[in-house]
C-alpha cells in the first residue's frame, strides 16, 4: 500500500481520545447509521452467546445491542481508552458479581488485530469503524478467526464518495490529500469471500448532511474524530489564504442556501460456515494431508 494511503494509527488513537468529550453530541450520523443497522436485526433470527461491539466508540451501539439480546455476554473494543471509559457505566459492586452473560466488558484494542480466541464470538457488530483499518483483507481474517461457526459479521463503513465535496475543494488547492480514502461496496465484497464468509449482503445509500458554512462542516469532523490520519498528509498548518481557497471552492456547491456534506454508507453482512473438518482429531486431519 503507498504510504500516502496508510492511515497513521497513533495519531488515529490520538484523535478519537480528544474527541471523546465532544463525540457523543456530534455522532448524530454514527447514531443514525447505527438505528439502521439494528433495524435490519429485526430480519435476522439469530440469538448469539458473545457479542463483539468493533470499534465501539462511546457505547451507543453496544447499549442497543445489550437492551436486544439481554443475555448475551457483550464485548466493546475500541482503539481509544477515553472512549471506553464513556461508554462503561458505573457498575456498582454487586454487578460485577453477575454471570458472564449478563456483563459487558471493555477492551482496548485495535480491531486489526483482536485479542480474542479462535471461535470464541457468535456476533461480530461494526458501525463505522472499518474505513479506519489499513488492511481490510487482514481485519476480515480476523474476524472469521473469532468468529464461531455459523457465526455473524455485520457492519458499516464508509464509501469512496464520502465528503466528496470536500474532497474536491481540496484537490483544486494542491495536490496532497486532506480527506482519508474509502474502500468500494464491491471491493468489500470481494475480501468477505476470499476470507471464507458466505453469503455475503452488500448495499449503500446516501446520506447528505446540510451546513451553513465550511467551518460547520470542520468543526463536526474534528468533534468525532474524523481528522485526516494518512502518512502522506500535509504536515502543518494550511496557511490563510490557501483555506480562503478551500472555502470559495465549497461555496460554489450551496444550494438552497445550505452547503452539502455527503456520507455513501456501506452495509455489509455475512455468516461464517460451519466446517465439517472442525470436527476431525489432529490425527485424522494428519493423515489426510489437512492443515492443524
Amino acid at each position: 500500500m503507498h504510504s500516502g494511503q496508510i492511515l497513521d494509527k497513533k495519531q488515529l488513537r490520538a484523535a478519537f481520545e480528544r474527541a471523546s468529550v465532544s463525540y457523543d453530541q456530534a455522532a448524530v450520523l454514527q447514531r443514525e447509521i447505527s438505528n439502521r443497522m439494528l433495524a435490519r436485526l429485526e430480519y435476522i433470527k439469530y440469538k448469539p452467546d458473545v457479542i463483539l461491539d468493533a470499534g465501539s466508540g462511546t457505547g451507543y451501539g453496544s447499549q442497543q445491542l445489550v437492551k436486544r439480546y439481554p443475555s448475551s455476554q457483550l464485548i466493546a473494543v475500541d482503539i481509544a481508552w477515553a472512549m471506553l471509559t464513556h461508554a462503561r457505566p458505573n457498575t456498582a459492586w454487586w454487578q460485577r458479581l453477575l454471570p458472564l452473560q449478563q456483563r459487558s466488558d471493555y477492551v482496548c484494542g485495535d480491531i486489526e488485530q483482536l485479542p480474542f480466541k479462535n471461535e470464541s464470538v457468535g456476533l461480530i457488530w461494526s458501525n463505522l469503524a472499518l474505513q479506519w483499518c489499513n488492511d481490510l483483507d487482514r481485519t476480515f481474517a480476523e474476524m472469521h478467526r473469532i468468529l464461531r461457526a455459523d457465526g455473524l459479521l455485520m457492519f458499516s463503513t464508509f464509501g469512496p464518495d464520502t465528503l466528496k465535496e470536500l474532497r474536491q475543494a481540496f484537490a483544486k488547492i494542491d495536490g496532497y490529500q486532506h480527506v482519508n480514502r474509502f474502500a468500494d461496496m464491491h471491493d468489500i465484497g470481494d475480501l468477505l469471500v476470499n476470507n471464507r464468509f458466505s453469503t455475503p449482503v452488500m448495499d449503500m445509500e446516501y446520506i447528505t448532511l446540510t451546513y451553513d458554512d465550511v467551518i460547520s462542516v470542520m468543526r463536526d469532523l474534528k468533534a468525532i474524530g474524523a481528522h485526516n490520519v494518512l502518512q502522506g498528509r500535509q504536515q502543518g498548518l494550511m496557511g490563510k489564504n490557501k483555506w480562503q481557497r478551500v472555502i470559495g471552492e465549497y461555496e460554489t456547491l450551496r444550494r438552497n442556501g445550505k452547503l452539502p456534506a455527503t456520507f455513501e454508507v456501506v452495509y455489509g453482512h455475512a455468516w461464517k460456515p460451519f466446517d465439517p473438518r472442525s470436527i476431525l482429531t489432529p490425527e485424522t486431519r494428519r493423515q489426510l494431508g489437512l492443515p492443524p
